[in-house]
């Protein structure tokens, strides 16, 4: 039933918008979703069954506040790509000098740059690091600079580089909102105060004997 609802919908919008139609990304995102949505599930397609689920996604071009987060991401995604290749690099340096400073020392952890890459990639997470730097700490008591420094430097600072760049991208985005309101709201103004000038026109005519 909700199907047939969103299925008539989107055919509305294409009879009205029609060559517009694609001008708009949210009524292409809509097709989309629709469009899996409505695909056989039988044979070969029987693995999108499980994509039907995204028609819940419609609710973020439905409701006016998703679609502000979700624009709000989308314009924070270069800033947010910086962010995560400085974490990724931070991330490769210290698993290099990780597997050279505790190779031998507990080599489960940081046996290779592999294990390494992903013992930080926990670390980083803040998911059972103390048991970690313990480990390593027992035989080499200095470990715990590296893992204070790492800490420091990939937790809280470029995590909360991410966290400034999408609340910056989200006041970016309610100015913007904040601003169209605002020269909608004066556009609507001006069109009153030009009616009333048209009227107030129409009244002197109106008492203005004929004469003069």
């Amino acid at each position: 039933m909700v199907l047939a609802i969103f299925v008539a919908e989107l055919l509305a919008r294409l009879f009205v918008y029609r060559s517009r139609f694609a001008h708009d990304p949210w009524r292409v995102f809509d097709l989309l979703i629709v469009g899996i949505a409505v695909m056989p599930v039988g044979g070969a397609f029987s693995v999108l069954r499980s994509l039907r689920v995204l028609r819940m996604l419609r609710l973020v071009s439905l409701v006016p506040s998703m679609r502000g987060v979700v624009g709000a991401l989308l314009s924070a995604m270069p800033g947010m790509a910086s962010i995560i290749g400085l974490m990724g690099l931070v991330l490769y340096v210290s698993s290099v000098l990780a597997t050279k400073l505790f190779r031998d020392i507990s080599p489960e952890y940081f046996g290779t740059l592999t294990t390494s890459l992903f013992t930080l990639f926990q670390v980083m997470t803040v998911e059972g690091w103390p048991d970690i730097a313990r480990g390593v700490m027992a035989e080499a008591p200095l470990a715990w600079i590296f893992f204070a420094v790492y800490l420091l430097i990939a937790t809280f600072m470029i995590l909360n580089l991410f966290i400034a760049v999408v609340v910056n991208a989200m006041q970016s985005q309610i100015a913007e909102d904040l601003r169209g309101e605002g020269e909608a709201h004066t556009r609507q103004i001006l069109e009153e105060v030009r009616g009333l000038r048209r009227e107030i026109e129409r009244l002197r005519e109106r008492s203005t004997p004929p004469g003069r």
